[in-house]
């Protein structure tokens, strides 16, 4: 007959049987590659930072970190995809500012940004650039106010999409000028990018991880900075603050996540991976190139990467019921 105490005994036993087990497929963690999804459309400033990223982790993890682009929605395609995917540590996500903003800007998200994911780390905050296309008249910051009061709608801006930083930039822009521009939403900040090389569009603003290169080639004309200190890789370009726009100030930053659930020692390997690629020469060098830099250490915990994200979405939620601007 068997006793309480021998079902007790039994299940104990199993309990600790299991343990070994949870610890043997932590240590094996990863044993096959991991897909890190970019919400966005490749050729981006948010997939640059993802590559960089990935292919450093892949060294650290011993195992391939494949990027995978999601675009659509403004990133909560891509976000949606990872919130539901198994947490098992094979599904990550890089996502950048927009993963706050979603928060209010989308009134049916099919997630919730505070509570289905765990944070794994920040990674980078990126400047931003107001550009414009080479023929567009205004010679410099103080030009382009006066032409964008000026003219207002004829002005076409161009943005990745609903929700993008770009999108989020140029409502902070219209704001501060107190005047609209039309603007024309793309799918991801490539295909804006192109257009307004090819003089389709007249004004982007977009992060120095897109916009650098574009710059220094002479393709497009760079106007200001969103940062209140000149960019350590544009030292000719001036910030909007000190250019007539006093205040203004916007960066993208970025960050790591994995499912809500992932376990702990899955997302432990993964921190590791991500302090290690942001201490990699090689992607100090390229970020620096790009106009950018990784996040103090300090900075890339999942506990500091959760609280950042909560005070961020409470930072943004205002600002967007203020302009008034959502998407379903």
């Amino acid at each position: 007959m068997t006793t309480l105490k021998g079902v007790a005994a039994g299940l104990a036993a199993l309990a600790l049987g299991a343990l070994p087990l949870a610890a043997a497929k932590a240590q094996d963690f990863p044993s096959r590659p991991v897909t890190m999804v970019v919400p966005f459309a490749a050729g981006g400033p948010t997939d640059t930072v993802a590559r960089l990223i990935a292919e450093s982790m892949s060294r650290s993890l011993g195992q391939q970190v494949v990027v995978e682009n999601v675009g659509g929605a403004g990133g909560t395609r891509g976000a949606g995809q990872v919130a539901k995917a198994t947490p098992d540590g094979y599904t990550i996500l890089l996502h950048h500012i927009g993963q706050a903003t979603a928060a209010t800007l989308y009134r049916k998200l099919p997630y919730n940004v505070l509570t289905d994911f765990e944070e794994v780390g920040l990674v980078t905050d990126v400047p931003m650039t107001v550009i414009g296309k080479s023929t567009l008249e205004p010679k410099d910051a103080a030009e382009l106010i006066a032409y964008v009061k000026e003219n207002k709608d004829a002005v076409i801006y161009g943005n990745a999409g609903v929700g993008s930083a770009s999108h989020l930039c140029g409502m902070l822009f219209m704001s501060a000028l107190g005047t609209q521009m039309t603007t024309v939403p793309y799918q991801g900040t490539g295909p804006a990018m192109n257009d307004l090389v090819g003089g389709q569009i007249d004004l982007l603003c977009d992060q120095t991880t897109n916009t650098t290169g574009q710059i220094k080639a002479g393709k497009v004309k760079a106007y200001g900075v969103t940062t209140k200190e000149k960019v350590k890789s544009l030292p000719d370009i001036p910030t909007l603050d000190a250019s007539g726009m006093p205040g203004f100030e916007v960066a993208v930053w970025h960050g790591l996540y994995a499912p809500k659930g992932t376990p702990k020692a899955e997302i432990d390997k993964l921190n590791a991976a991500l302090v290690t690629a942001l201490q990699d020469p090689k992607v100090i060098a390229r970020f620096a190139d790009l106009g950018t830099e990784p996040v103090a250490l300090e900075r890339a915990t999942p506990q500091v990467h959760q609280e950042f994200l909560a005070a961020e979405v409470a930072k943004w939620k205002p600002v967007i019921e203020q302009a008034g601007v959502f998407a379903d």
